[in-house]
C-alpha cells in the first residue's frame, strides 16, 4: 500500500496502519480531549474501519460515557484512538501518534467553546463551535 502511514504509541507496544484519505482531520478543543491527552487539544485523523488495522496487540479503552471509548496502550498509557457508537463505521486516530502526522493536517478546528482561554485559535482554519462531523 503506497498510500499507507503507519503509527503507535509512545512504548511501541500498539502499532497501526492507515491506508487512503482521511474521512476528516480536525483539532479539537473539547474537555473530554483536553482530560484523555493532558494536552490544550487533540488533533484527530478520521478513517473508515476498513482503510484501517492494529498491527499489534488490541488497545485498551476506557468508556468515558455510553457509546464512547478512547483507546489507549495498556503499557504507556498514550491515547491514540477514539470510538463514537453513533459512527461505528468510523475510528479516529490522534494524528500525533502517526510516524508522518504531517500527512494528515486539520482541516477545522472543533469545539471552539470548549477551548481554554489563553490558547490561541489557528487563523487560517475554519471554527465549529461543535464536531465537523455534525453530531
Amino acid at each position: 500500500m503506497s498510500d499507507a502511514a503507519e503509527g503507535g504509541c509512545l512504548c511501541g507496544a500498539l502499532r497501526y496502519r492507515v491506508s487512503g484519505e482521511a474521512i476528516a482531520a480536525t483539532l479539537c478543543h473539547c474537555s473530554d480531549c483536553r482530560r484523555a491527552s493532558g494536552g490544550t487539544n487533540v488533533a484527530w485523523a478520521v478513517f473508515a474501519n476498513d482503510a484501517f488495522a492494529w498491527l499489534s496487540a488490541e488497545p485498551a479503552n476506557f468508556s468515558s460515557s455510553p457509546g464512547i471509548q478512547w483507546l489507549f496502550c495498556d503499557a504507556c498509557g498514550s491515547l491514540v484512538g477514539y470510538r463514537r457508537a453513533s459512527r461505528p463505521e468510523h475510528i479516529d486516530i490522534t494524528t500525533g501518534t502517526l510516524n508522518e502526522p504531517d500527512r494528515f493536517p486539520p482541516g477545522v478546528e472543533i469545539w471552539i467553546g470548549e477551548k481554554i482561554g489563553w490558547e490561541t485559535l489557528h487563523p487560517g482554519l475554519p471554527k465549529r463551535e461543535r464536531s465537523s462531523l455534525n453530531e
